[in-house]
């Protein structure tokens, strides 16, 4: 190629990427109220859409994959909760106020099961006793290693098969 198809290139390729830019935030839209063309008054148009618009993530549903060992171990360690809420897609239970089997406290669980991998990092309860009284963290933890273990018995009963 020649250097003057070589430049040319470029430039094109400059002013092609030049046309995907974001406008700043600080831009502000104000529609001509007063008349002028109709092609200004477009330009002006916050509900405008282009192309790009596709490629903006902060539009995008996130859906998070979950273990499902971890998901079943998590309902059935939690068992004598009542179940208010489940999200399979976010990765999310909450659960009412319970008494454990043989405990005399009330507790309610939240729990995000936030990666498919079955791993501890996946895994993140919040318990809270009633009267919102706190639980302590070696409680908190006792019910997360119950979950892994359930957990990894699921997934070696699985595998069996």
């Amino acid at each position: 190629m020649r250097l003057p198809t070589i430049l040319g290139l470029i430039m094109l390729t400059a002013v092609v990427s030049a046309c995907g830019q974001n406008q700043s935030a600080s831009t502000t839209y104000t529609p001509n109220l007063a008349g002028g063309n109709s092609d200004e008054r477009e330009l002006n148009d916050p509900n405008r859409s282009t192309i790009w618009d596709i490629f903006d993530r902060s539009t995008a549903e996130q859906v998070t994959n979950v273990n499902r060992y971890l998901w079943a171990a998590s309902l059935d360690v939690l068992s004598f909760l009542p179940v208010q809420e489940v999200d399979p897609f976010t990765g999310v239970i909450v659960t009412g106020y319970g008494t454990p089997p043989g405990g005399g406290r009330s507790y309610r669980a939240t729990v995000h099961i936030s990666d498919p991998a079955l791993a501890a990092r996946s895994l993140s309860v919040a318990l809270q006793a009633n009267g919102g009284a706190p639980v302590s963290a070696a409680t908190t933890r006792a019910v997360e290693d119950a979950i892994l273990s359930r957990a990894r018995q699921l997934r070696i009963a699985d595998n069996k098969f």
